[in-house]
Protein backbone atom coordinates (compact mmCIF):
# COMPACT_ATOMS: atom_id res chain seq x y z
CA UNK A 1 0.00 0.00 0.00
CA UNK A 2 1.49 3.15 -1.15
CA UNK A 3 2.33 5.87 1.93
CA UNK A 4 0.46 8.35 0.73
CA UNK A 5 -2.89 8.09 -1.57
CA UNK A 6 -3.15 10.39 -3.96
CA UNK A 7 -6.31 12.79 -5.32
CA UNK A 8 -6.09 12.24 -8.92
CA UNK A 9 -8.61 13.85 -11.55
CA UNK A 10 -8.90 13.30 -14.85
CA UNK A 11 -10.63 16.40 -16.79
CA UNK A 12 -11.17 18.10 -19.61
CA UNK A 13 -13.29 17.87 -23.35
CA UNK A 14 -11.19 15.61 -25.02
CA UNK A 15 -11.88 11.93 -25.76
CA UNK A 16 -10.11 9.57 -22.67
CA UNK A 17 -10.53 10.33 -19.50
CA UNK A 18 -11.88 7.48 -18.23
CA UNK A 19 -9.93 4.90 -20.16
CA UNK A 20 -6.80 6.40 -18.91
CA UNK A 21 -8.76 6.10 -15.53
CA UNK A 22 -9.28 2.53 -16.32
CA UNK A 23 -5.73 2.16 -17.44
CA UNK A 24 -4.69 3.42 -14.15
CA UNK A 25 -6.79 0.52 -12.19
CA UNK A 26 -5.67 -2.06 -14.39
CA UNK A 27 -2.30 -1.06 -13.62
CA UNK A 28 -2.84 -1.03 -9.83
CA UNK A 29 -4.70 -4.31 -10.39
CA UNK A 30 -1.57 -5.97 -11.67
CA UNK A 31 0.66 -4.61 -9.09
CA UNK A 32 -1.70 -6.19 -6.25
CA UNK A 33 -4.21 -3.59 -5.43
CA UNK A 34 -7.62 -3.98 -4.22
CA UNK A 35 -9.80 -1.62 -7.11
CA UNK A 36 -13.23 -0.35 -7.16
CA UNK A 37 -14.83 1.60 -9.96
CA UNK A 38 -17.88 3.21 -9.38
CA UNK A 39 -19.91 4.52 -12.44
CA UNK A 40 -21.87 7.34 -11.85
CA UNK A 41 -23.72 8.34 -15.32
CA UNK A 42 -23.08 5.67 -17.55
CA UNK A 43 -26.02 3.68 -16.60
CA UNK A 44 -26.53 0.60 -18.66
CA UNK A 45 -24.13 1.11 -21.68
CA UNK A 46 -22.09 -1.75 -22.65
CA UNK A 47 -18.41 -1.17 -23.90
CA UNK A 48 -15.58 -3.25 -24.34
CA UNK A 49 -13.60 -2.40 -21.31
CA UNK A 50 -16.29 -3.71 -18.28
CA UNK A 51 -15.87 -7.45 -19.91
CA UNK A 52 -12.10 -7.21 -19.05
CA UNK A 53 -12.95 -5.62 -15.69
CA UNK A 54 -15.06 -8.49 -14.58
CA UNK A 55 -12.74 -11.11 -15.68
CA UNK A 56 -10.14 -9.69 -13.92
CA UNK A 57 -12.35 -9.78 -10.59
CA UNK A 58 -13.26 -12.66 -11.43
CA UNK A 59 -9.75 -13.75 -11.48
CA UNK A 60 -8.77 -13.37 -8.04
CA UNK A 61 -11.55 -10.71 -6.65
CA UNK A 62 -9.87 -7.53 -6.48
CA UNK A 63 -11.09 -5.64 -9.08
CA UNK A 64 -14.76 -4.38 -9.55
CA UNK A 65 -17.13 -2.02 -10.96
CA UNK A 66 -20.35 -1.06 -9.81
CA UNK A 67 -22.71 0.77 -12.36
CA UNK A 68 -24.77 3.53 -11.10
CA UNK A 69 -26.58 6.29 -12.45
CA UNK A 70 -29.40 6.26 -15.52
CA UNK A 71 -27.24 7.57 -18.09
CA UNK A 72 -26.44 11.12 -19.26
CA UNK A 73 -28.52 13.57 -18.71
CA UNK A 74 -29.57 16.94 -19.63
CA UNK A 75 -30.06 19.12 -16.97
CA UNK A 76 -33.80 19.93 -17.47
CA UNK A 77 -35.39 16.74 -18.67
CA UNK A 78 -38.70 15.65 -17.33
CA UNK A 79 -36.77 12.82 -15.09
CA UNK A 80 -33.96 14.67 -13.55
CA UNK A 81 -35.62 13.54 -10.29
CA UNK A 82 -34.62 10.17 -10.86
CA UNK A 83 -31.17 10.95 -12.39
CA UNK A 84 -30.46 12.68 -9.06
CA UNK A 85 -31.83 9.72 -6.68
CA UNK A 86 -29.66 7.25 -8.66
CA UNK A 87 -26.43 9.30 -8.12
CA UNK A 88 -27.26 9.66 -4.80
CA UNK A 89 -27.69 6.19 -4.04
CA UNK A 90 -24.16 5.77 -5.80
CA UNK A 91 -22.81 8.47 -3.74
CA UNK A 92 -24.11 7.18 -1.01
CA UNK A 93 -21.86 3.33 -1.71
CA UNK A 94 -19.13 5.79 -2.39
CA UNK A 95 -18.78 7.24 0.94
CA UNK A 96 -20.01 3.88 2.44
CA UNK A 97 -16.69 1.81 0.71
CA UNK A 98 -14.35 5.63 0.75
CA UNK A 99 -14.33 5.17 4.15
CA UNK A 100 -14.55 1.32 4.72
CA UNK A 101 -10.93 0.74 3.76
CA UNK A 102 -11.34 -1.95 1.66
CA UNK A 103 -9.81 -0.78 -1.61
CA UNK A 104 -6.73 0.73 -2.67
CA UNK A 105 -7.60 2.53 -5.82
CA UNK A 106 -11.42 3.85 -6.17
CA UNK A 107 -12.13 5.38 -9.29
CA UNK A 108 -15.60 7.57 -9.35
CA UNK A 109 -16.28 7.69 -12.93
CA UNK A 110 -17.95 10.79 -14.32
CA UNK A 111 -18.37 12.27 -10.89
CA UNK A 112 -17.70 15.86 -12.54
CA UNK A 113 -20.43 15.55 -14.70
CA UNK A 114 -22.77 14.53 -11.81
CA UNK A 115 -21.70 17.64 -9.99
CA UNK A 116 -22.10 19.86 -12.67
CA UNK A 117 -25.87 18.47 -13.84
CA UNK A 118 -26.58 19.22 -9.87
CA UNK A 119 -27.17 15.31 -9.08
CA UNK A 120 -24.25 15.53 -6.32
CA UNK A 121 -23.50 18.71 -4.64
CA UNK A 122 -19.60 19.68 -4.92
CA UNK A 123 -19.69 20.27 -0.87
CA UNK A 124 -20.55 16.59 -1.24
CA UNK A 125 -17.20 15.55 -2.52
CA UNK A 126 -15.21 18.04 -0.53
CA UNK A 127 -16.36 16.89 2.40
CA UNK A 128 -15.74 13.64 0.97
CA UNK A 129 -12.17 14.05 0.32
CA UNK A 130 -11.75 15.10 4.11
CA UNK A 131 -12.70 11.51 4.93
CA UNK A 132 -10.51 9.76 2.69
CA UNK A 133 -8.56 7.62 4.54
CA UNK A 134 -4.80 8.82 3.92
CA UNK A 135 -3.35 5.60 1.93
CA UNK A 136 -6.50 5.40 -0.60
CA UNK A 137 -5.87 6.34 -4.08
CA UNK A 138 -9.26 8.42 -5.00
CA UNK A 139 -9.09 9.15 -9.03
CA UNK A 140 -12.30 11.28 -10.34
CA UNK A 141 -13.38 11.53 -13.68
CA UNK A 142 -15.51 13.96 -16.01
CA UNK A 143 -15.53 17.13 -17.61
CA UNK A 144 -15.65 20.42 -16.20
CA UNK A 145 -13.74 19.43 -12.71
CA UNK A 146 -14.62 22.56 -10.14
CA UNK A 147 -11.67 24.60 -9.69
CA UNK A 148 -11.76 23.60 -5.56
CA UNK A 149 -11.41 20.10 -6.74
CA UNK A 150 -8.70 20.89 -9.22
CA UNK A 151 -7.06 22.63 -5.97
CA UNK A 152 -7.34 19.98 -3.75
CA UNK A 153 -6.05 17.28 -6.01
CA UNK A 154 -2.61 15.82 -6.07
CA UNK A 155 -2.29 14.70 -9.60
CA UNK A 156 -4.98 16.66 -12.64
CA UNK A 157 -5.01 15.93 -15.90
CA UNK A 158 -6.69 18.14 -18.56
CA UNK A 159 -7.77 16.42 -22.02
CA UNK A 160 -7.83 18.60 -24.50
CA UNK A 161 -9.83 17.71 -28.08
CA UNK A 162 -7.40 18.40 -30.95
CA UNK A 163 -9.47 16.72 -33.59
CA UNK A 164 -12.34 13.92 -33.43
CA UNK A 165 -13.58 11.57 -36.45
CA UNK A 166 -17.20 12.55 -35.08
CA UNK A 167 -16.51 16.13 -36.35
CA UNK A 168 -16.00 14.27 -39.86
CA UNK A 169 -18.75 12.72 -39.54
CA UNK A 170 -17.23 9.05 -38.50
CA UNK A 171 -19.64 7.59 -35.60
CA UNK A 172 -18.44 6.35 -32.42
CA UNK A 173 -16.96 2.42 -32.92
CA UNK A 174 -17.21 -0.42 -31.00
CA UNK A 175 -13.34 -0.89 -29.43
CA UNK A 176 -12.73 2.60 -30.09
CA UNK A 177 -15.17 5.06 -28.35
CA UNK A 178 -17.10 1.92 -26.63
Amino acid sequence: MAARGLIIVHTGNGKGKTTAALGLAVRAWGDGLRVLILQFIKGSWKYGELETLRILGEMNGRMEVRRGGRGFSQRDTEDKAEHRKAAQEAWREALEEITASRWDLIVLDEINYAVKFGLVEIEQVMELLDKKPSELHLVLTGRDARPELIERADLVTEMRLIKHPYQEGIKAQKGIEF
